[in-house]
Protein backbone atom coordinates (compact mmCIF):
# COMPACT_ATOMS: atom_id res chain seq x y z
CA UNK A 1 0.00 0.00 0.00
CA UNK A 2 1.22 3.47 -0.92
CA UNK A 3 0.39 5.40 2.24
CA UNK A 4 0.42 8.89 0.71
CA UNK A 5 -1.81 7.78 -2.17
CA UNK A 6 -4.31 6.18 0.21
CA UNK A 7 -4.32 9.32 2.35
CA UNK A 8 -4.97 11.38 -0.77
CA UNK A 9 -8.00 9.20 -1.51
CA UNK A 10 -9.27 9.76 2.03
CA UNK A 11 -8.96 13.54 1.65
CA UNK A 12 -10.81 13.38 -1.68
CA UNK A 13 -13.63 11.40 -0.07
CA UNK A 14 -13.93 13.93 2.76
CA UNK A 15 -14.04 16.81 0.27
CA UNK A 16 -16.54 15.29 -2.18
CA UNK A 17 -18.59 13.36 0.42
CA UNK A 18 -19.42 10.81 -2.26
CA UNK A 19 -17.53 7.63 -3.19
CA UNK A 20 -18.07 7.83 -6.95
CA UNK A 21 -17.20 11.54 -7.21
CA UNK A 22 -14.10 11.07 -5.04
CA UNK A 23 -12.96 8.18 -7.23
CA UNK A 24 -13.55 10.25 -10.36
CA UNK A 25 -11.55 13.13 -8.90
CA UNK A 26 -8.68 10.73 -8.18
CA UNK A 27 -8.93 9.15 -11.68
CA UNK A 28 -9.54 5.66 -10.30
CA UNK A 29 -12.50 3.30 -10.08
CA UNK A 30 -14.79 3.29 -7.08
CA UNK A 31 -13.75 -0.28 -6.09
CA UNK A 32 -10.09 0.83 -6.16
CA UNK A 33 -10.95 3.72 -3.85
CA UNK A 34 -12.82 1.45 -1.44
CA UNK A 35 -9.99 -1.09 -1.41
CA UNK A 36 -7.43 1.62 -0.64
CA UNK A 37 -9.54 2.89 2.26
CA UNK A 38 -9.92 -0.64 3.65
CA UNK A 39 -6.14 -1.05 3.43
CA UNK A 40 -5.79 2.21 5.33
CA UNK A 41 -8.11 0.94 8.04
CA UNK A 42 -6.08 -2.25 8.27
CA UNK A 43 -2.87 -0.22 8.51
CA UNK A 44 -4.16 1.82 11.46
CA UNK A 45 -6.23 -0.97 12.97
CA UNK A 46 -9.43 1.07 13.27
CA UNK A 47 -12.54 1.88 11.22
CA UNK A 48 -12.13 5.16 9.36
CA UNK A 49 -15.25 5.41 7.19
CA UNK A 50 -18.76 4.92 8.56
CA UNK A 51 -20.29 1.97 6.73
CA UNK A 52 -23.63 2.65 5.00
CA UNK A 53 -25.23 2.35 1.56
CA UNK A 54 -23.82 5.78 0.72
CA UNK A 55 -21.21 8.06 2.28
CA UNK A 56 -22.19 8.73 5.90
CA UNK A 57 -19.06 10.47 7.14
CA UNK A 58 -15.94 9.45 9.00
CA UNK A 59 -15.60 7.87 12.40
CA UNK A 60 -13.97 9.93 15.18
CA UNK A 61 -10.77 7.98 14.52
CA UNK A 62 -11.20 8.69 10.81
CA UNK A 63 -11.39 12.42 11.50
CA UNK A 64 -8.04 12.20 13.34
CA UNK A 65 -6.51 10.29 10.42
CA UNK A 66 -7.95 12.89 8.02
CA UNK A 67 -6.35 15.77 9.93
CA UNK A 68 -2.98 14.01 9.87
CA UNK A 69 -3.45 13.14 6.20
CA UNK A 70 -3.94 16.79 5.28
CA UNK A 71 -0.83 17.82 7.19
CA UNK A 72 1.28 15.06 5.62
CA UNK A 73 0.07 15.81 2.09
CA UNK A 74 0.65 19.53 2.67
CA UNK A 75 4.22 18.92 3.82
CA UNK A 76 4.77 16.58 0.88
CA UNK A 77 3.57 19.26 -1.55
CA UNK A 78 5.80 21.87 0.11
CA UNK A 79 8.82 19.61 -0.25
CA UNK A 80 8.02 18.93 -3.91
CA UNK A 81 7.71 22.66 -4.58
CA UNK A 82 10.94 23.40 -2.75
CA UNK A 83 12.89 20.80 -4.73
CA UNK A 84 11.35 21.79 -8.09
CA UNK A 85 11.70 25.56 -7.61
CA UNK A 86 14.64 27.89 -7.90
CA UNK A 87 15.14 31.43 -6.63
CA UNK A 88 12.45 33.63 -8.13
CA UNK A 89 10.97 30.73 -10.13
CA UNK A 90 8.33 28.97 -7.98
CA UNK A 91 6.79 25.81 -9.39
CA UNK A 92 3.66 23.96 -8.30
CA UNK A 93 -0.07 24.34 -7.71
CA UNK A 94 -1.58 27.22 -5.77
CA UNK A 95 -5.00 26.41 -4.32
CA UNK A 96 -6.89 29.72 -4.30
CA UNK A 97 -10.34 29.93 -2.70
CA UNK A 98 -12.50 32.92 -3.60
CA UNK A 99 -15.93 34.19 -2.62
CA UNK A 100 -18.18 34.10 -5.71
CA UNK A 101 -18.61 37.88 -6.00
CA UNK A 102 -14.82 38.31 -6.24
CA UNK A 103 -14.32 35.69 -8.97
CA UNK A 104 -13.59 38.26 -11.75
CA UNK A 105 -10.81 39.79 -9.61
CA UNK A 106 -9.42 36.36 -8.67
CA UNK A 107 -9.42 35.27 -12.31
CA UNK A 108 -7.46 38.36 -13.30
CA UNK A 109 -5.01 37.79 -10.44
CA UNK A 110 -4.51 34.11 -11.32
CA UNK A 111 -3.84 34.93 -14.98
CA UNK A 112 -1.29 37.61 -14.07
CA UNK A 113 0.34 35.26 -11.56
CA UNK A 114 0.70 32.47 -14.10
CA UNK A 115 2.13 34.89 -16.67
CA UNK A 116 4.71 36.08 -14.14
CA UNK A 117 5.57 32.52 -13.03
CA UNK A 118 4.99 30.00 -15.86
CA UNK A 119 5.87 27.13 -13.53
CA UNK A 120 2.91 27.90 -11.26
CA UNK A 121 -0.56 26.40 -11.73
CA UNK A 122 -3.22 28.51 -9.96
CA UNK A 123 -6.35 26.53 -9.10
CA UNK A 124 -9.26 28.95 -8.49
CA UNK A 125 -12.18 27.57 -6.47
CA UNK A 126 -15.39 29.54 -5.87
CA UNK A 127 -16.40 28.82 -2.27
CA UNK A 128 -18.50 30.26 0.51
CA UNK A 129 -16.77 32.29 3.21
CA UNK A 130 -17.14 29.44 5.70
CA UNK A 131 -15.70 26.92 3.23
CA UNK A 132 -12.77 29.27 2.62
CA UNK A 133 -11.97 29.62 6.32
CA UNK A 134 -12.24 25.86 6.84
CA UNK A 135 -10.08 25.22 3.77
CA UNK A 136 -7.32 27.50 5.01
CA UNK A 137 -7.39 25.89 8.44
CA UNK A 138 -7.29 22.31 7.15
CA UNK A 139 -4.58 23.20 4.58
CA UNK A 140 -6.66 22.32 1.51
CA UNK A 141 -6.30 25.98 0.43
CA UNK A 142 -3.08 28.00 0.22
CA UNK A 143 -4.64 31.42 -0.20
CA UNK A 144 -8.09 33.00 -0.35
CA UNK A 145 -9.72 36.18 -1.61
CA UNK A 146 -12.66 36.98 0.62
CA UNK A 147 -14.45 39.24 3.06
CA UNK A 148 -11.99 40.28 5.72
CA UNK A 149 -14.47 41.90 8.10
CA UNK A 150 -15.59 38.39 9.13
CA UNK A 151 -12.23 37.62 10.69
CA UNK A 152 -11.42 38.29 14.33
CA UNK A 153 -8.41 40.41 15.25
CA UNK A 154 -5.41 38.38 16.36
CA UNK A 155 -6.85 35.14 14.98
CA UNK A 156 -5.13 32.46 12.95
CA UNK A 157 -5.35 34.36 9.64
CA UNK A 158 -3.19 37.06 8.09
CA UNK A 159 -4.88 39.60 5.81
CA UNK A 160 -3.58 41.55 2.83
CA UNK A 161 -6.20 44.25 2.01
CA UNK A 162 -7.06 44.62 -1.68
CA UNK A 163 -10.20 46.66 -2.38
CA UNK A 164 -13.61 47.71 -1.07
CA UNK A 165 -16.73 46.11 -2.52
CA UNK A 166 -19.54 48.53 -3.46
CA UNK A 167 -23.01 47.60 -4.66
CA UNK A 168 -25.19 48.41 -7.67
CA UNK A 169 -28.70 47.60 -8.78
CA UNK A 170 -28.53 46.08 -12.25
CA UNK A 171 -31.59 45.87 -14.49
CA UNK A 172 -32.68 46.04 -18.11
CA UNK A 173 -33.28 49.54 -19.40
CA UNK A 174 -36.93 50.02 -20.40
CA UNK A 175 -37.29 49.43 -24.12
CA UNK A 176 -33.57 48.74 -24.58
CA UNK A 177 -32.55 46.13 -27.15
CA UNK A 178 -29.19 44.39 -27.74
CA UNK A 179 -27.01 46.54 -29.94
CA UNK A 180 -23.58 45.71 -31.30
CA UNK A 181 -20.85 47.77 -29.68
CA UNK A 182 -23.13 49.19 -26.99
CA UNK A 183 -21.98 49.25 -23.36
CA UNK A 184 -23.75 48.98 -20.05
CA UNK A 185 -25.38 52.27 -19.06
CA UNK A 186 -24.53 53.91 -15.73
CA UNK A 187 -27.62 55.54 -14.29
CA UNK A 188 -28.28 57.82 -11.34
CA UNK A 189 -27.82 56.56 -7.79
CA UNK A 190 -30.73 54.67 -6.24
CA UNK A 191 -31.67 54.37 -2.57
CA UNK A 192 -31.78 50.88 -1.09
CA UNK A 193 -35.33 51.60 0.09
CA UNK A 194 -36.40 52.28 -3.50
CA UNK A 195 -34.80 49.03 -4.67
CA UNK A 196 -36.61 46.88 -2.10
CA UNK A 197 -40.00 46.66 -3.91
CA UNK A 198 -38.40 45.66 -7.23
CA UNK A 199 -38.47 42.02 -8.46
CA UNK A 200 -35.05 40.99 -7.15
CA UNK A 201 -32.87 37.96 -7.77
CA UNK A 202 -30.44 37.62 -4.84
CA UNK A 203 -27.92 35.10 -3.61
CA UNK A 204 -29.18 32.42 -1.22
CA UNK A 205 -29.20 33.15 2.54
CA UNK A 206 -26.12 31.06 3.41
CA UNK A 207 -23.90 33.27 1.22
CA UNK A 208 -22.14 36.07 3.11
CA UNK A 209 -22.88 38.53 0.32
CA UNK A 210 -26.60 37.97 0.94
CA UNK A 211 -26.17 38.90 4.60
CA UNK A 212 -24.49 42.14 3.49
CA UNK A 213 -27.38 42.94 1.14
CA UNK A 214 -30.00 42.08 3.78
CA UNK A 215 -28.16 44.30 6.26
CA UNK A 216 -28.28 47.23 3.81
CA UNK A 217 -32.02 46.86 3.33
CA UNK A 218 -32.51 46.59 7.11
CA UNK A 219 -30.49 49.77 7.69
CA UNK A 220 -32.70 51.47 5.09
CA UNK A 221 -35.69 50.49 7.22
CA UNK A 222 -37.19 47.90 4.91
CA UNK A 223 -37.34 44.15 4.47
CA UNK A 224 -36.87 42.47 1.12
CA UNK A 225 -38.46 39.34 -0.32
CA UNK A 226 -36.61 38.25 -3.48
CA UNK A 227 -38.64 36.60 -6.22
CA UNK A 228 -35.67 34.38 -7.09
CA UNK A 229 -32.60 33.12 -5.23
CA UNK A 230 -29.43 31.42 -6.42
CA UNK A 231 -26.03 30.30 -5.14
CA UNK A 232 -24.46 31.09 -8.54
CA UNK A 233 -23.23 34.56 -9.46
CA UNK A 234 -23.54 33.58 -13.14
CA UNK A 235 -27.25 32.91 -12.60
CA UNK A 236 -27.46 36.20 -10.73
CA UNK A 237 -26.28 38.07 -13.83
CA UNK A 238 -28.13 35.96 -16.40
CA UNK A 239 -31.45 36.37 -14.59
CA UNK A 240 -31.28 40.08 -15.40
CA UNK A 241 -30.32 39.47 -19.03
CA UNK A 242 -33.04 36.93 -19.74
CA UNK A 243 -36.00 38.23 -17.75
CA UNK A 244 -37.59 41.22 -16.08
CA UNK A 245 -35.66 40.75 -12.84
CA UNK A 246 -33.27 43.11 -11.09
CA UNK A 247 -30.22 42.13 -9.10
CA UNK A 248 -27.77 43.60 -6.62
CA UNK A 249 -24.20 43.11 -7.85
CA UNK A 250 -20.82 44.28 -6.55
CA UNK A 251 -18.75 46.43 -8.86
CA UNK A 252 -16.47 43.62 -10.03
CA UNK A 253 -19.45 41.64 -11.32
CA UNK A 254 -21.02 44.71 -12.90
CA UNK A 255 -17.78 45.19 -14.79
CA UNK A 256 -18.02 41.61 -16.04
CA UNK A 257 -21.31 42.42 -17.87
CA UNK A 258 -20.18 45.83 -19.15
CA UNK A 259 -20.68 44.78 -22.80
CA UNK A 260 -24.43 44.31 -22.33
CA UNK A 261 -25.78 47.58 -23.68
CA UNK A 262 -29.39 46.78 -22.74
CA UNK A 263 -28.49 46.82 -19.03
CA UNK A 264 -28.06 49.70 -16.62
CA UNK A 265 -26.28 49.85 -13.26
CA UNK A 266 -27.34 52.23 -10.50
CA UNK A 267 -25.11 52.79 -7.48
CA UNK A 268 -27.02 51.91 -4.29
CA UNK A 269 -26.92 54.59 -1.57
CA UNK A 270 -28.48 55.49 1.77
CA UNK A 271 -26.82 53.61 3.32
CA UNK A 272 -23.52 53.37 1.50
CA UNK A 273 -22.28 49.82 1.95
CA UNK A 274 -18.53 49.25 1.77
CA UNK A 275 -17.19 45.75 2.38
CA UNK A 276 -13.41 45.16 2.57
CA UNK A 277 -12.03 42.33 0.44
CA UNK A 278 -8.52 40.99 0.79
CA UNK A 279 -6.22 38.03 0.44
CA UNK A 280 -6.22 35.71 3.45
CA UNK A 281 -3.72 33.05 4.49
CA UNK A 282 -2.64 31.27 7.63
CA UNK A 283 -0.58 33.59 9.80
CA UNK A 284 1.79 31.10 11.42
CA UNK A 285 2.32 28.52 8.67
CA UNK A 286 5.57 28.80 6.71
CA UNK A 287 4.57 29.95 3.20
CA UNK A 288 5.39 27.68 0.29
CA UNK A 289 7.33 28.92 -2.72
CA UNK A 290 4.13 29.36 -4.73
CA UNK A 291 2.41 31.21 -1.87
CA UNK A 292 5.41 33.51 -1.54
CA UNK A 293 5.12 34.29 -5.25
CA UNK A 294 1.39 34.98 -4.98
CA UNK A 295 1.78 37.26 -1.96
CA UNK A 296 4.59 39.15 -3.70
CA UNK A 297 2.30 39.88 -6.66
CA UNK A 298 -0.57 40.86 -4.33
CA UNK A 299 1.69 43.54 -2.83
CA UNK A 300 3.00 44.94 -6.11
CA UNK A 301 1.92 48.46 -7.04
CA UNK A 302 0.97 47.42 -10.57
CA UNK A 303 -1.44 44.80 -9.27
CA UNK A 304 -2.91 47.11 -6.62
CA UNK A 305 -3.44 49.78 -9.25
CA UNK A 306 -5.07 47.20 -11.51
CA UNK A 307 -7.45 45.92 -8.84
CA UNK A 308 -8.36 49.47 -7.80
CA UNK A 309 -9.27 50.24 -11.40
CA UNK A 310 -11.30 47.09 -11.98
CA UNK A 311 -13.09 46.47 -8.69
CA UNK A 312 -15.89 48.93 -9.49
CA UNK A 313 -15.48 51.45 -6.67
CA UNK A 314 -18.53 53.63 -6.04
CA UNK A 315 -18.37 56.77 -8.15
CA UNK A 316 -15.50 55.39 -10.22
CA UNK A 317 -17.49 54.87 -13.42
CA UNK A 318 -14.35 54.27 -15.41
CA UNK A 319 -13.56 51.20 -13.34
CA UNK A 320 -16.78 49.52 -14.44
CA UNK A 321 -16.23 50.27 -18.08
CA UNK A 322 -12.59 49.15 -18.13
CA UNK A 323 -12.89 45.81 -16.33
Amino acid sequence: MNLLTSLRYLVALAEHRHFARAAQACHITQPALSNALRALEKEFGTPIVKRARSYAGLTPEGERVLASARRMLHEHALLQQELASSAGQPRGRLQLGVVPTAVPVAARFAAMLQAAHPGMVPVVRALSSQEIEEGLENLSLDLALGFTDRLSQGGSFAVLPQYAEHYFLVRRRPGAKPQAGASLHLGDALRWADAAPLPLCLLTPEMHNRSIVDSAFARAGCAVQPVMETSSVLTLALSVLTGDLCSVLPGALVGAVRSQGELEALALVEPEMVTPVGFIHLAKAAPSRVLQGALALARQERWLADVAQHSGALGNEKSLMNF
